[in-house]
């Protein structure tokens, strides 16, 4: 059967390098259908799961982990970039896709026992997930699931980085 949300994903060849097919995941944003679909299968994989707060790293995971926040009435933890946020935070290195990063995170943001759902628009390698999630733990939190528009299954982020969370990915392309 066919991914009805797969369709609003655009491909764009050779971004940001020569030889990537990169999945937009914005093309899903373009349209109201395909990001009420992305919202209505991102709740619905959280049925039945207790949930406290939602956790996504910015940018676009601001988008789909801000809505789910609201449509679940929680709270919502931004992850930024080194001097982004104005209380005093804690930080994460990792590596991504094309290169390294860190994230921040409030250190109040999470407390001891908060069930955290943890949102961004694509994974590939999981770099920026696993960070993320060692941020909420390290505070206390748990993190109860992991939900991504798009996953590269290529990058092996389940088997590798993320092979201790229940991950959830409402589209799936093979390769990188």
């Amino acid at each position: 059967m066919e991914n009805k949300l797969e369709k609003y994903v655009k491909e764009v060849k050779d971004f940001p390098k020569p030889g990537v097919l990169f999945r937009d995941v914005t093309g899903i944003l373009d349209s109201g259908e395909g990001f009420r679909l992305a919202m209505i299968e991102m709740e619905r994989a959280l049925s039945g799961v207790g949930v406290d707060k939602v956790a996504a790293p910015e940018s676009r995971g601001f988008i789909f982990g801000a809505a789910l926040a609201d449509r679940l009435r929680c709270a919502f933890v931004p992850f930024r970039k080194p001097g982004k946020l104005p209380r005093e935070t804690i930080s994460e290195d990792y590596e991504l896709e094309y290169g390294a990063a860190t994230l921040h995170m409030h250190k109040d943001a999470i407390e001891s026992g908060d069930r955290v759902v943890l949102v961004d628009d694509l994974l590939a390698t999981g770099g920026t997930a696993a960070a993320g999630a060692r941020l909420v733990e390290r505070l206390g939190g748990k993190i109860v699931k992991m939900i991504f528009p798009i996953e590269l299954e290529g990058f092996h982020a389940r088997t590798g980085q993320l092979a201790s969370y229940d991950v959830v990915s409402l589209v799936q392309f093979a390769g990188k």
